[in-house]
């Protein structure tokens, strides 16, 4: 037998040039890149939209809490002497019953005063209304006393000689200063 020459052909793959290589390379490249692209343009979208609701979210409790706080502000001015006038209103009863009465005696009178007295002080301290009056004696205190006069004394310069109406407070803060004379320098 005679062998026949079998030619075999060998289909060579095509040489792909340098170029066309790092084309293909680059178009891949471009597509992987482009996808991260769009993934992180999609991620920042997600997160723009969060934050944008977030930010109409903080506003719209700012908003809120500032329309509460006028309201409180608002009931505060309105019912602040709520607490005043209800301590005064027995008082003013006292008056009444005091004028309705029909004695001449200056003794009942006077403790009908007295009891009028000790509930216009009791309505003060309860609502932190506080006396300002010097002891004779006192150096002069600016913020809470007011020098009507100077007048020469047997004491020491700027310090009270005659408290001539007694000053109030609010808390801390002066309602009306005490009248008072001082002794001049000597």
């Amino acid at each position: 037998m005679q062998e026949q020459d079998k030619q075999v052909d060998v289909v060579e793959p095509a040489q792909e040039t340098p170029d066309s290589v790092v084309e293909a390379v680059a178009e891949v490249a471009d597509g992987a890149a482009t996808a991260a692209l769009e993934e992180k343009l999609a991620q920042a979208e997600l997160k723009l939209s969060e934050m944008q609701d977030n930010f109409l979210r903080a506003k719209a409790d700012g908003e809120n809490i500032r329309r509460r706080a006028q309201e409180d502000i608002s009931k505060a001015h309105k019912f602040a002497i709520e607490s005043f006038a209800e301590s005064l209103v027995p008082v003013k009863d006292s008056v009444e019953m005091a004028l309705k009465i029909q004695t001449d005696s200056v003794e009942a009178l006077k403790e009908g005063i007295e009891v009028t007295l000790r509930q216009i002080t009791a309505a003060f301290e309860r609502n932190r209304l506080l006396e300002v009056s010097p002891a004779v004696g006192d150096k002069l205190d600016p913020s809470r006393h007011q020098a009507v006069s100077m007048v020469p004394a047997e004491q020491d310069a700027n310090t009270v000689v005659e408290v001539l109406q007694k000053g109030y407070m609010i808390a801390d803060r002066l309602l009306r200063p005490a009248l008072v004379t001082v002794a001049q320098a000597k």
